[in-house]
């Protein structure tokens, strides 16, 4: 259009419905005369007139234009609302896993739920996601491809990759990728946002009500997870409660007993969860092909609370949680009075002075020697 026709269309990407846009105008260009829509951009104004070409820009500060590409908008997002709709309800989604392979049958949430609990790969919540199948077709084919999501190098083997986006924290998408961007609902909401640009009014609406009273305000809580299940609990002492119940397994006892402080809970916390992530027994090594077999077998075998010897578990390795956002992490004690008895003593034993003798103490104190020997010196 531009180089046969001299036509210029502004904002191309902005137009929602590109092939309804141009037969749109097709139809009134025959109509009317091109110049009472369209602004004329002269070029090589300073030239001879017959060398001078006209442009004509064709743009949305044309009343009619922008009222076309608004219906072509709300076209869209309707058409993208019934669409989501339509998979958020189907129970007829299968796919797999893209870190293990697991099968998955029903509903599109169920994949997207465990690739973020289990593998801490999180693309957003299923509600916001459209087009999902496509989606996840696309990073499928990244990763075939050996290429990491997040930063997009290329690797030469998988292990490579997978052993990259597990160290880095690679295991997200690329939030300036663009090619992700029709994905999701919210870049469809208005004409010519991006999600950037809609958060972005977001934060400044913010920003102009910083001033307004919250102490009404109430936090929703954040919920800690069973080292064995899926039970979750607002409070460590209600999951402390339901793991004793429910499992046999008494952390705040173990604590106590093996005088844990924070960062040793920290470690003894990783290891179980590493374990279980892994479905491998901690009490005799075995492995299982399921969790569930793996629960099944810890509280029939009173496995639950045999931990190995302390050597095992605490390591530096885990230092490091098996679960990005591990609440129950943040809701360990930390004060003092958790150290050990090692570390309460210390190597060196401290015994403070006698002072019920200060006149003697006074007469023997080795700096009356540092004294004198600092007088001689003068």
């Amino acid at each position: 259009m531009i180089i046969e026709h001299k036509t210029v269309i502004a904002d191309v990407k902005l137009v929602a419905d590109f092939q309804r846009y141009i037969s749109y105008w097709r139809k009134r260009f025959t109509e009317q005369p091109i110049t009472d829509f369209c602004s004329v951009i002269r070029i090589n104004s300073t030239a001879p007139f017959e060398e001078q070409d006209n442009y004509f820009l064709l743009c949305d500060v044309l009343p009619e234009d922008r009222i076309l590409r608004e219906e072509l908008q709300k076209q869209r997002l309707k058409e993208i609302l019934e669409q989501q709709q339509q998979e958020r309800n189907d129970n007829n989604f299968q796919g797999s896993c893209m870190f293990c392979n697991e099968e998955f049958l029903g509903n599109r949430s169920v994949l997207l739920n465990h690739m973020a609990r289990e593998h801490t790969f999180n693309i957003g919540l299923p509600d916001n996601i459209v087009n999902c199948n496509e989606f996840l077709c696309t990073l499928q084919k990244k990763l075939d491809n050996l290429q990491c999501l997040y930063c997009e190098k290329t690797f030469r083997d998988k292990n490579t990759l997978k052993d990259h986006m597990r160290k880095k924290q690679h295991r997200r998408i690329n939030p300036k990728n663009r090619e992700y961007d029709r994905f999701y609902v919210i870049n469809y909401l208005e004409l010519g946002k991006s999600w950037e640009e809609v958060q972005l009014e977001d934060d400044r609406e913010l920003l102009d009500h910083q001033e307004d009273d919250w102490s009404d305000w109430e936090g929703h809580p954040l919920s800690a997870v069973c080292l064995f299940c899926e039970k979750q609990a607002e409070t460590i002492e209600k999951l402390c409660v339901h793991m004793e119940d429910a499992h046999e397994f008494d952390l705040l006892k173990i604590k106590s007993e093996l005088g844990l402080n924070f960062y040793q809970q920290v470690k003894l916390v990783n290891f179980i969860r590493r374990q279980i992530h892994q479905c491998r027994c901690y009490g005799c090594h075995e492995k299982f092909k399921s969790k569930a077999d793996l629960r099944t077998h810890m509280e029939e075998a009173k496995h639950t609370s045999l931990l190995p010897e302390r050597q095992t578990w605490d390591q530096p390795q885990y230092y490091f949680p098996t679960y990005e956002n591990d609440t129950l992490l943040c809701t360990l004690s930390d004060s003092e009075s958790d150290l050990t008895a090692q570390e309460q003593n210390g190597n060196i034993a401290i015994i403070s002075e006698d002072t019920s003798k200060l006149h003697a103490l006074k007469q023997s104190s080795i700096l009356n020697q540092l004294r004198l020997h600092e007088s001689l010196k003068n």
